[in-house]
């Protein structure tokens, strides 16, 4: 995604590293809408051409010390601000630095002596140049 997404600069200077989690889903789109005619033609409207792009970090263990980042990133009033602040994320698969904003509330369960969130929904506002 790191091709598509523009150079923006974060709210902050905040970067949230974590550890590599069990799955990265990324979700990549341009918005679009599709209306379909009866005939089976279809015209699409682009609204805007930049691609819009969330990733979902799934984080099935967690130390107290990671999951004390993470939610320290979200409620953090000078980092997440939980959903009004973007801040510089480092993707743990492909390395690169991303400008994003949580879109998801900071849910985790505690078993034994280990942390669980819920998937972790963040917004893409874009990249920093390297």
């Amino acid at each position: 995604m790191y091709d598509y997404l523009s150079v923006v600069a974060p709210d902050n200077e905040e970067t949230l590293t974590t550890p590599k989690p069990s799955d990265v889903i990324e979700h990549l789109y341009i918005n679009q809408e599709i209306h379909e005619g009866d005939d089976g033609s279809e015209e699409v409207i682009t609204y805007d051409p930049a691609v819009v792009g969330y990733v979902t970090v799934v984080f099935p263990k967690l130390t107290a010390s990671d999951a004390g980042t993470i939610l320290d990133f979200y409620l953090s009033a000078s980092k997440g601000n939980c959903m009004a602040e973007s801040f510089m994320w480092v993707h743990p698969s492909d390395g690169h630095t991303y400008v994003v904003k949580f879109r998801s509330d900071a849910t985790r369960t505690l078993k034994y002596t280990t942390f669980q969130f819920a998937n972790i929904k963040l917004k893409v506002m874009g990249r920093i140049a390297d």
